[in-house]
């Protein structure tokens, strides 16, 4: 004999959204009870609003063990979530031929479950209830089932007493704490100085951050004894935006060109990887005809290589326009060598377009080398 499941969900918007339905039509219901199948498990389903909590029922249709042989036991399992354990309510019955629900079952308060813990009702019903001869349950022996899952997001329950709040753990404020610190000069423990100003720091977070700055404070004896380190070649609104990076993780400032050109050279020089990534970023988002030379030489100095390649494809690109202006005749004499790489790529664009069919290249050039 061969059988079928059917399967059919949707969600009932209630008082509040984290109730949901399922109905579960199991076709030839018979069959399985005679052959004493050990349980069916209904397709998986979950919430419209969360797709990663799922869900399935089992029907075990002689019972779950032996102590329960003249009954069918029902339980709802949860598959999966994403986080553990969850507290549900959860009801279920039978909708008999003229879709009036029967036997309905429940679990009225919030409880505690675990994936894949059975959750539900070891005497769902009696088993000879579906072997009557009007079989009212079973119409077309076809058992239906209609289940209610209220979930309980954001608080927790335990078993007969009512739903708590969750306890919110709060957000890390580490970087506003020690951007509070270096604001406001708090418990600091050595000096700089850049161009005559005078910033207080901490020793600690300096070295932790900057490479460079842990080997000063280790084998430099005068800066380590007197707590004081003088910066002869940085712009003190340069040191700021660098000190924010190593406080806080922010570089407000790199929206401008020149403050980013800056700052990458500042980041390079004291080990800061992650400030040179994000100069590397803005001065890419920054190319322009008139600074394009000028960028491809900053890339080269600093090992930028995402950089010199956005730099020397746009110079490719804009070949006429870049050649003409005064950072690429400057480049010409102060870094032959980028303007010899400039070509080749130049060269390299070019190779690639004679290559193509004369229709393919029709399309590729631009309008102006038509």
């Amino acid at each position: 004999m061969s059988w079928k499941l059917e399967a059919k969900s949707w969600v009932e918007i209630q008082s509040n959204d984290k109730e949901f339905c399922y109905r579960w039509t199991i076709s030839n219901f018979s069959f399985f009870v005679e052959e004493r199948e050990e349980y069916i498990t209904s397709p998986v389903f979950s919430s419209e609003d969360n797709d990663k909590m799922t869900w399935c029922l089992r029907v075990y249709p002689t019972g779950v063990d032996e102590e329960n042989k003249d009954y069918v036991s029902l339980y709802l399992i949860l598959l999966s979530c994403e986080k553990s354990p969850v507290w549900a309510m959860f009801e279920v019955c039978i909708l008999n031929g003229k879709g009036e629900k029967c036997n309905t079952k429940s679990i009225p308060s919030f409880s505690r479950i675990l994936p894949h813990q059975p959750f539900g009702f070891e005497k769902f019903i009696i088993r000879h209830s579906f072997l009557s001869p009007a079989q009212v349950l079973t119409p077309d022996d076809k058992l239906t089932l209609l289940c209610n899952v209220s979930i309980l997001q954001d608080s927790f329950s335990i078993y007969g007493q009512k739903p708590r709040p969750a306890i919110k753990v709060p957000k890390c404020t580490l970087e506003v704490d020690l951007g509070k610190m270096w604001e406001n000069s708090l418990f600091t423990d050595c000096c700089l100085l850049v161009a005559g100003h005078e910033f207080r720091a901490h020793k600690a977070i300096l070295a932790a951050r900057s490479p460079v700055f842990r080997a000063m404070f280790e084998h430099d004896m005068e800066a380590s004894l007197k707590n004081r380190v003088e910066i002869h070649d940085l712009d003190p609104l340069v040191f700021e935006e660098m000190m924010d990076f190593i406080y806080m993780g922010t570089a407000p400032l790199l929206y401008s060109y020149s403050m980013a050109c800056d700052v990458l050279a500042a980041a390079d020089k004291y080990g800061l990887e992650g400030l040179k990534v994000m100069c590397e970023d803005a001065l890419c988002r920054d190319l322009s005809v008139e600074n394009a030379a000028h960028t491809l030489i900053l890339a080269d100095l600093h090992s930028t290589e995402h950089l010199k390649t956005q730099a020397l494809d746009f110079i490719t690109v804009y070949a006429s326009e870049v050649s003409k202006t005064s950072g690429w005749m400057s480049m010409r004499e102060s870094h032959p060598h980028l303007v010899a790489q400039a070509f080749h790529s130049l060269a390299s664009a070019q190779s690639v377009c004679w290559a193509l069919p004369f229709k393919q290249l029709k399309w590729s050039l631009r309008p102006s080398q038509l």
